[in-house]
């Protein structure tokens, strides 16, 4: 029988019904497949994946595939986001036996869990089929299977190794340039992102592009990334109507989205655009932070602080049907009705003409020129048009609301939690605005009291009340990263010493001293057929190279040389595999914080919290900062706390200035 209405996930719950025996992962499942001698079926999706809808509907609602896969399989489905690590080791196997990969994914095991075919979307026939033919092969052909099985599994550890570094020290930062200058000849120079569609964000990537511009004074660098800055919160890609980004572009000018939004991207991005806003003083990043927020506000905050994982790409139109981006377009006729003599402006701003056209007399939002240069073409102010779209925006949310809204996927996944978190603080950090503190230490305390348990070790996911499945290395790395992020936010050294005690954790559980790298599961509990080391940046950093950014920042604060020693091991092997470095930004940033311009600050005294803020609101991207409001348990801190005084230390390479109590002085001396 189907046994997923038992559990929590969104995902899950929409196969509930269907006439296949689903089971979830689990152990028991897995030994039941052993027990009885029969070929898996794991099928991996999640809620938000529009072909993974399409495949269902086409496929696993039908009882004549049921009966295929219930007499010969056991089938297993996943959602990928409460399961990465199972996600991770079988996309490792289609794309070695297909070249590509995606979801829904569909992979055939033999019983021990070791992979023999797979593959992504599959019409009705052809799945039958296939299904048949595989079943009568595990008959009378197992031997051929033995074989293949055995190849495909040396072939997904392969992928684990990394060239071997054979530099007798770790190279200089210096040698980035020439990184970059490669990476460069991949840009698109007309709307920013690379020159390729589909085009996806890499908030993590444009962090470190900015920063790098900073760093070494390569203007280009900056003026590249505040276009894709620009472009994208220009773009139908960000929801100016009622905020948020969506997953990616289809086009080459961010503007017909996949529609579906995610938690992990808009926590990631409001990170960028608050960095973004404070380099650049630029009104639109601000906007965008305010936007983003009442979306995530609005629409994926639960009334206990906890953030819900995406909305949907499809929604129902007004005559019933499921149709992937229907809540968002509109239609000329639509607009003027709603617009009057507005339109022809609106038109203008929003480009409801040949360019903003998507299909079916539908028109994505998509802006092309600065709201300064179109103000002076209709003959208005600035801020007269800035009022104007505000009304313009409002008026169309209002239309909107009437609409069915996309599904909400409503589980609480513990890294992308922390991730936005992470945004939330950072754009605490550039506005001061304490909206965006109250949601940090909001999800904060959800955090610490629903997904952290007793005995010490995080929860991957939390729905109705239950948290299950244990923690993954991206669990503890993000959650570790917010803490710090919120510690620089509050100078509450609470949250510095849970990003220690996580920390700690995942080096007991996760740090493979052979390898050198954390391993993504907990290394005594992983049921998979091979290791996974997560290493190479994706649209989330890889869990291994934000720890190793979260150790570096531990071993300055905390005096820890075995920190120090772990991650820039990690580092040291990573070089040599930076071939395309659009893959290893997070990676960069570690690799550039052993800059020569790198300095850390500490502020200590009882207004240093307040003081704290000013700090905060710079764009200094090669400081770390920390500081108290008492005497400090902090190694980095500890007597340097004077009662009735505060004062600045500006420290670089282990050695630190003479204190000054000027904050204007302070900042000077952090510049270079």
């Amino acid at each position: 029988m189907n046994e997923l209405a038992a559990e929590t996930s969104p995902y899950l719950l929409q196969h509930a019904n269907n006439p296949i025996y689903w089971k979830a992962w689990k152990p028991e499942v897995l030994a039941e497949a052993v027990n009885q001698d029969k070929l898996i079926i794991v099928s991996v999706g999640y809620s938000a994946c529009h072909w993974c809808h399409v495949m269902e509907h086409e496929s696993f609602e039908d009882n004549e595939v049921a009966a295929v896969m219930n007499a010969h399989y056991i089938s297993i489905k996943v959602d990928r986001e409460e399961r990465p690590d199972v996600d991770a080791t079988y996309m490792k196997a289609v794309q070695l036996m297909t070249s590509q990969g995606g979801w829904p994914m569909n992979v055939v095991l033999l019983p021990d869990g070791r992979p023999v075919w797979g593959g992504t979307y599959f019409r009705k026939a052809q799945w039958i089929e296939t299904l048949q033919q595989l079943q009568d092969l595990f008959i009378t052909g197992r031997d051929k299977m033995e074989d293949y099985a055995v190849k495909l599994l040396e072939g997904i550890n392969q992928l684990s190794l990394l060239p071997p570094n054979e530099e007798e020290t770790l190279k200089d930062p210096s040698a980035i340039k020439p990184l970059v200058e490669k990476w460069a000849k991949s840009f698109d120079w007309d709307f920013g992102g690379y020159a390729r569609a589909p085009k996806f964000m890499m908030p993590n990537n444009y962090q470190f592009l900015q920063r790098y511009g900073y760093q070494t004074g390569t203007q280009e660098l900056l003026d590249f990334t505040n276009l894709t800055l620009t472009r994208m919160a220009w773009g139908g890609l960000f929801d100016t109507i009622g905020g948020g980004f969506s997953r990616y572009s289809v086009d080459m000018h961010w503007h017909v989205p996949h529609f579906e939004k995610m938690l992990y991207d808009n926590g990631q991005l409001m990170s960028l655009y608050a960095e973004a806003y404070k380099a650049t003083g630029d009104t639109l990043y601000k906007e965008v932070i305010e936007k983003t927020h009442f979306f995530i506000a609005t629409e994926l905050t639960s009334p206990d602080g906890a953030f819900y994982s995406a909305w949907d790409a499809d929604s129902f139109t007004l005559t019933g049907h499921k149709e992937e981006g229907a809540f968002y377009t509109w239609e000329k006729q639509d607009l003027k009705d709603l617009l009057g003599s507005d339109f022809e402006q609106f038109a203008v701003v929003f480009n409801i003409n040949e360019f903003g056209f998507w299909e079916n007399g539908q028109y994505v939002l998509i802006q092309t020129n600065a709201t300064e240069e179109l103000a002076k073409e209709f003959g208005i102010t600035t801020e007269v048009l800035q009022e104007k779209k505000a009304q313009w925006e409002k008026m169309l949310y209002t239309e909107r609301e009437k609409r069915h809204k996309p599904g909400l996927d409503d589980k609480v996944l513990t890294s992308w939690n922390a991730i936005m978190l992470k945004g939330y603080a950072d754009a605490y950090k550039a506005t001061t605005d304490e909206v965006y503190l109250k949601a940090a230490l909001g999800n904060a305390h959800f955090i610490c009291d629903k997904l952290w348990d007793s005995v010490g070790h995080l929860w991957r996911t939390y729905k109705n009340g239950i948290a299950k499945i244990k923690g993954f290395l991206e669990d503890y790395a993000h959650t570790a990263d917010a803490f710090i992020s919120l510690y620089q936010c509050t100078l509450d050294e609470k949250w510095l010493l849970y990003a220690k005690q996580l920390t700690d954790y995942s080096l007991e559980h996760f740090y493979d001293s052979k390898k050198q790298f954390f391993s993504f599961t907990e290394i005594a509990d992983n049921q998979l057929v091979a290791p996974h080391y997560e290493t190479e940046d994706n649209v989330i950093p890889a869990s291994n190279s934000v720890i190793a950014n979260v150790l570096y920042k531990l071993s300055i604060l905390f005096d820890n040389a075995h920190y120090e020693k772990v991650a820039l091991q990690m580092l040291y092997q990573m070089i040599p595999a930076m071939d395309y470095p659009s893959a290893f930004s997070n990676w960069l940033n570690l690799w550039l914080d052993l800059s020569a311009q790198n300095k850390e600050l500490a502020v200590c005294g009882e207004n240093a919290a307040e003081t704290i803020k000013e700090i905060n609101a710079q764009y200094m991207p090669h400081v770390l900062v920390a500081g108290t409001v008492k005497d400090s348990v902090i190694p980095f801190l500890q007597n340097r706390f004077v009662k009735n005084s505060l004062m600045f230390y500006v420290c670089q390479n282990k050695a630190c200035n003479l204190p000054t109590d000027n904050v204007e002085t302070a900042i000077n001396d952090l510049k270079f």
